[in-house]
């Protein structure tokens, strides 16, 4: 019997446990089981070495493949409600280890540290695109900016030419709800722009001028996906991880921010988080510079 037999197994002996010994109702038992179908679906997408004996890891990588799918955090507690029934029953009739499940509602776990880029990692990213590519000025302006400001991939490709003011050395994002603010550019960022935009967005066909800062090669606004796909191509060029993707630059542009020495708030302020809570996610990165701030200047350091 394969492991993926084996869970749809278990899952069924689950089912037959909620009706003849729990006696729940049929509703509920519907939900159960279609919350457990995907946990079966990704497991068998060879997520997972052994369904009797899950790891933290894992578990969080399936909590990161739920929030990809979109689910809303109230479905998503109700998965994770049906994995930790699923795995007691299995603990009861010892066939599975669920120490790892039984940790699914640690804040740990619902607040994952996000992924974040060393700035010599950065650095080889930025620097993978070369002139022989055929979208070299784009690319490259596309990683600087991205880099710099800390924006959204929809912010990025959303970014328009009269929204970008290099001598001033800003650009203004629309984010979500249709929010504006004003990110300050650095100076990398405003002289791939220059170039990029002074040389028309070499390899676009124009035949009508866009209002959109990165084009296709037909000319046309760039959509999220292939924005995905530029940096995936170049993450794979720098030999990077390869969940690297265009929300990690955004997460390294923080972190790298406060370690930095900068203001919780002016890093909120640049992002577009509603709440500053919601920031403080990277400050556990701020650790080593508070250690040697403490050694260097305390008594006892």
């Amino acid at each position: 019997m394969t492991d993926f037999a084996e869970l749809t197994d278990e899952i069924l002996a689950f089912k037959h446990y909620q009706q003849a010994e729990r006696g729940m109702a049929e509703n509920t038992i519907i939900s159960y089981a279609h919350d457990l179908q995907r946990y079966a679906d990704w497991f068998v997408a060879g997520q997972m070495k052994n369904f009797r004996k899950p790891t933290l890891g894992e578990l969080a990588d399936y909590i990161s493949f739920m929030r990809d799918e979109k689910l809303a955090p109230a479905s998503m507690a109700r998965h994770l409600v049906s994995l930790k029934m699923l795995y007691r029953f299995l603990k009861l009739e010892e066939r599975a280890d669920p120490a790892a499940v039984e940790l699914l509602s640690s804040p740990a776990l619902w607040e994952r540290i996000p992924q974040v880029l060393s700035p010599e990692s950065v650095e080889k990213l930025l620097a993978a695109p070369v002139p022989s590519d055929r979208f070299f000025l784009r690319d490259r302006a596309i990683l600087e900016t991205m880099y710099a400001t800390g924006c959204r991939a929809s912010e990025v490709v959303g970014l328009k030419v009269a929204d970008v003011y290099l001598d001033a050395m800003f650009c203004k994002c629309t984010g979500k709800g249709s929010k504006q603010r004003i990110v300050p550019l650095g100076s990398k960022a405003i002289a791939a722009l220059r170039v990029y935009l002074g040389e028309t967005r070499t390899g676009s066909v124009m035949a009508t001028p866009s209002e959109y800062v990165f084009l296709s090669r037909a000319g046309k606004k760039l959509d999220r996906e292939i924005l995905w796909s530029i940096v995936k191509k170049y993450v794979k060029r720098a030999g990077l991880h390869r969940k690297t993707s265009p929300h990690t630059l955004r997460h390294s542009f923080a972190t790298h921010l406060l370690s930095g020495g900068a203001d919780l708030r002016a890093v909120q302020e640049m992002l577009g988080h509603a709440s500053i809570g919601t920031t403080q996610i990277y400050t556990h990165v701020d650790r080593n510079r508070l250690k040697q701030m403490h050694k260097l200047f305390h008594p006892r350091g």
